[in-house]
């Protein structure tokens, strides 16, 4: 056996493209044709699509997972001198969108067979100044929903997926993303579902979160040119939602 001379690579993203080239191709064309360049009809029959994959009443289009999770961070209140209960293992934006609120990330260590947030230390970890918890579904595996929302529950705090790694995963045959008050996926091209650039999505069965988030992420804005707060731009491009 002759040896390899070409490393394998981690991610082939030209081998993933290929087999679906012409219907990307197509859905591009089809956004550019019709000018829908931010958000449009081809984010909201994606935001239709994904909300249903998830078993969720409501999705919220993104530019990005760490913008979805900052949104999340938002609706919950979360401001200066407040805890987030979260994972040191994960990559930073998790811990940026509990940051970007001027509240504290409090790291739990994980357990060493999941690498997700470890329950029996979450409740150790809790303090007065607690508004939420965050956990990953770290690897496209759920982590252990049932502990950690029975401790939510016990202590009035509301649970937030990050969920960015493990689009379609299921704990106990239910998809992960509407177990807890909201769930935050990413697009970004390496993920589970990947876009041709940045994109995210906020999931949730509350009607109020997805309303506020829609103004949120459109500078604040429920009618148009009518900014009641602070928001952002955190829209979806018109091309991200149809190549998703």
């Amino acid at each position: 056996m002759r040896p390899m001379t070409e490393p394998v690579p981690y991610l082939d993203l030209k081998a993933q493209l290929r087999p679906i080239r012409p219907e990307i191709d197509a859905a591009i064309a089809r956004a550019l044709d019709n000018c829908s360049f931010c958000l449009g009809p081809e984010v909201a029959q994606f935001e239709k699509d994904f909300a249903a994959s998830c078993d969720a009443e409501h999705c919220l289009a993104m530019n990005s997972g760490t913008s979805a999770l900052h949104i999340a961070m938002r609706l919950l209140g979360v401001g200066p001198g407040d805890e987030v209960i979260t994972t040191p293992y994960t990559f930073i934006a998790t811990s940026w969108a509990i940051s970007y609120c001027g509240a504290k990330p409090v790291f739990v260590d994980i357990e060493d067979a999941t690498f997700n947030l470890d329950p029996r230390l979450v409740e150790r970890a809790i303090t007065p100044r607690t508004k939420a918890v965050l956990p990953v579904h770290l690897y496209g595996q759920p982590c252990d929903l049932d502990s950690l929302l029975a401790i939510c529950q016990n202590h009035e705090l509301p649970l937030v997926e990050d969920a960015a790694q493990a689009h379609s995963a299921k704990y106990k045959g239910r998809s992960i993303g509407t177990f807890g008050a909201m769930s935050c996926f990413s697009f970004y091209p390496a993920k589970n579902l990947g876009a041709a650039g940045e994109g995210g999505a906020l999931v949730t069965n509350n009607a109020e979160f997805a309303t506020h988030a829609r103004a949120l992420r459109e500078h604040g804005s429920r009618v148009r040119y009518h900014h009641d707060e602070i928001g952002f731009n955190y829209r979806m491009e018109g091309i991200q939602g149809a190549v998703l």
